[in-house]
């Protein structure tokens, strides 16, 4: 686990940290809600896994990294737990095989909440104790960090999970979203230069964030907003997934190869405003990630040098971004695609 968070990070701030803990796992169960017992024991590929599964592992996370190393007295819920919820942790010993995640119809669903009972009232007496050590604080705030991400694969492994039911069930009843025009898009430049990526170690990082280090960027342009569900129709409707002038020649072969037409979880004949699939928004670690993004480019912007190519090629990438919501609108704005602009 080489995973990073300032060492002062936590050193007097017990309260706030738990009180994150509480909302992270409160979140956790929020998105299991819907899903009924049966939703949450299948597995329906070898590279997803049961709701039930992340449940009880991300619980796993904090009685076997945090609770048993240091609260004292701390009573193990179930040893066997031990190694049905590893995921990839050698050193802690054995692991039940990750495609047979689905083959586990014991525990129950309820055996498992009762899990993360357990753990969340030991965890709640380690607070307790008020201002702890910093090593203790960054492995907690590793678990939150790592849940949140299981809160993403929560969501992405239902998804396909539903895709599969021939019934096409909803994860939930999307709330009625007025229809209204999206905003005009434009194309913001940003010039060309050395930038530095990478965490800068302020707070938490996952490993692969670092070392921070310089790159240099060729000039680009980043749409002002999402496409909407109506204009990716017609992007459909205008030949976009027959054209290969629109794709980079990667994504070109991998459409071909796999005679793709439109989005996975898009199917001719529904219709994108009455839609009862999670089509396409999917979990979220921040919704102030895309405003970031564009506020730092727009700072590299300032910054950077001439010289900027007047011709611009278009090119078609799939960015993930990342919210909290079920777009069920044509004309609200799809959050799993961008349209960027490249230099030539």
């Amino acid at each position: 686990m080489n995973d990073r968070v300032s060492p002062t990070l936590y050193s007097a701030a017990t309260p706030s940290l738990a009180s994150r803990y509480r909302a992270v796992r409160a979140a956790t169960e929020s998105l299991a809600a819907p899903l009924s017992p049966e939703d949450c024991a299948i597995q329906s590929m070898p590279d997803a896994s049961p709701v039930k599964w992340h449940l009880a592992h991300t619980s796993w996370f904090f009685e076997t990294f945090v609770l048993h190393a240091h609260l004292g007295g701390y009573r193990t819920f179930e040893p066997s737990f031990r190694m049905l919820f590893n995921s990839y942790y050698n050193s802690v010993g054995d692991k039940h095989p990750r495609p047979e995640r689905g083959l586990l119809s014991r525990p129950s669903l309820d055996r498992v909440y009762a899990y993360r009972r357990h753990v969340d009232a030991a965890m709640a007496a380690l607070f307790a104790r008020g201002a702890m050590p910093s090593p203790v604080a960054a492995l907690i705030e590793l678990g939150l960090n790592h849940e949140q991400q299981h809160q993403e694969l929560v969501l992405t492994d239902v998804k396909h999970l539903l895709s599969c039911n021939p019934l096409k069930p909803a994860y939930a009843e999307a709330a009625q979203e007025p229809t209204a025009a999206a905003a005009p898009l434009t194309w913001i430049e940003f010039g060309e230069g050395l930038v530095e990526i990478g965490h800068d170690e302020s707070g938490f990082a996952f490993d692969n964030e670092l070392p921070r280090h310089r790159e240099y960027l060729h000039g680009f342009a980043l749409a002002s907003r999402p496409v909407s569900n109506r204009e990716y129709l017609g992007f459909i409707a205008d030949g976009g997934y027959r054209r290969p002038e629109l794709w980079l020649s990667e994504g070109w072969d991998w459409i071909r190869a796999h005679e793709v037409a439109a989005p996975r979880y898009w199917e001719r004949g529904e219709s994108a405003a009455r839609s009862r699939a999670i089509c396409w928004r999917t979990a979220c670690s921040s919704r102030e990630r895309p405003r970031r993004i564009a506020a730092a480019w727009r700072s590299f912007s300032a910054t950077s040098g001439n010289g900027r190519k007047a011709r611009i090629r278009r090119i078609r990438a799939i960015v993930p971004l990342l919210e909290r919501s079920v777009n069920t609108t044509a004309n609200s704005c799809v959050t799993s695609t961008f349209y960027v602009a490249a230099r030539a």
